[in-house]
């Protein structure tokens, strides 16, 4: 599997780059701000030759964690961070005899840190097969449409999942991006917020997928089980407390970003909706990983489409335009739309779950989603 998903990722890659060339034209069209332009079509571009190589990482990366290897993973996403920061230290500010690049240096930055990861899981990929024999050098060189077709079906729903996932957050930023510099500002620091709690839960969904279709390659129904409900607690709970966190002491957190008066109101205000619906974001992406885990890529897919897509963004853009909320609208929208999808895909797991006693989870799809 790992070498199909390697013939995958080099025929996606440039269709995904041409759809990241188009955004340019079209945040053009949106009316955003000219000084927002000027920075963020240029960093686009830089990020966007990054494709390939965050692709790849993601095929080893899950051909690692399917064999237990979580370490090197580790390894390479908190060394790539050290990588990054140097980066944007480097290129941002013109340091090191480099010219100051501003915005677009922190995009090449990240693109260098991608390869940088990509790297690492190679190299180790190759370490453990000579050491442990693992048979990946003797494994057959040419594709197997078969085989890539059937990560195609694992696989697209769940790219198209986390690509809405991603996507309605990046159409939120460009609508805020028209309300003006100070809403747009305290948007990127709510969102660094919660995208950093979302990795506890987006790790423990890792986690659940792999140790759920394990369990269900091995016939253990009980241990799928255990597996699922035992992520599920631990991502909740985490989220749990970042729920009182954000509820408690918003201002607290935004000052670690900015003294400036005006963001911190204004961050405080989204990261105390965002309290709202921590709790529910990390049941929805622990449950997606232990669905993925019994090869349902698709049940999470409708869910984000339907309520994020037809429910949260036009509500969060009727409140923010239209009742005049703003930033806190968008958020509200979307804070409710979470909350849909955390306790939909509860429920879809739950029922998953039942039904692992009586019917048979197709072998081929839970080794191709483990791997």
């Amino acid at each position: 599997m790992l070498v199909n998903g390697v013939y995958l990722s080099l025929g996606i890659s440039p269709v995904l780059m041409g759809l990241v060339m188009l955004f340019g034209p079209i945040m053009r069209s949106l009316n955003i701000q000219s000084s927002v332009l000027n920075q963020a079509v240029p960093y686009l571009h830089a990020l966007n030759w990054s494709t390939l190589p965050l692709l790849l990482y993601f095929v080893f990366r899950r051909y690692l964690q399917g064999m237990d290897q979580a370490k090197p993973v580790m390894f390479a996403l908190v060394s790539a961070n050290l990588v990054n920061l140097a980066g944007n230290w480097a290129l941002i500010y013109g340091h090191l005899g480099l010219r100051a690049m501003g915005t677009v240096g922190s995009g090449w930055s990240t693109c260098i840190a991608r390869i940088y990861m990509m790297s690492v899981l190679l190299a180790y990929c190759v370490y453990y097969d000579r050491r442990y024999k693992t048979g990946l050098r003797d494994t057959r060189r040419l594709p197997d449409f078969f085989r890539i077709w059937r990560l195609v079906q694992l696989g697209l729903p769940a790219a198209t999942q986390f690509g809405m996932e991603v996507g309605v957050f990046a159409v939120a930023t460009a609508m805020i991006a028209k309300l003006g510099a100070v809403p747009l500002a305290s948007h990127q620091v709510a969102l660094n917020t919660v995208s950093f709690t979302y990795m506890v839960p987006l790790g423990l969904s890792a986690a659940a997928a792999v140790r759920v279709g394990q369990a269900l390659g091995r016939g253990d129904a009980d241990g799928a089980s255990r597996a699922g409900w035992t992520a599920m607690f631990l991502g909740t709970g985490f989220m749990g407390l970042m729920t009182i966190l954000f509820l408690v002491a918003p201002q607290y957190i935004v000052r670690i970003y900015t003294p400036d008066p005006a963001v911190l109101r204004a961050a405080s205000t989204l990261l105390f909706v965002g309290g709202f619906f921590q709790l529910f974001d990390g049941m929805q992406t622990v449950a997606t990983g232990a669905l993925r885990g019994a090869g349902d890529t698709r049940t999470p897919m409708i869910c984000h489409l339907i309520l994020y897509w037809l429910v949260g963004l036009p509500l969060g853009a009727y409140l923010c335009f239209h009742l005049g909320w703003g930033a806190a609208g968008l958020w509200t929208g979307l804070c409710i739309a979470l909350i849909l999808i955390g306790c939909a895909l509860l429920y879809f797991w739950r029922r998953k779950e039942r039904s692992f006693a009586t019917q048979k989870i197709p072998l081929t799809a839970t080794m191709l989603n483990s791997n």
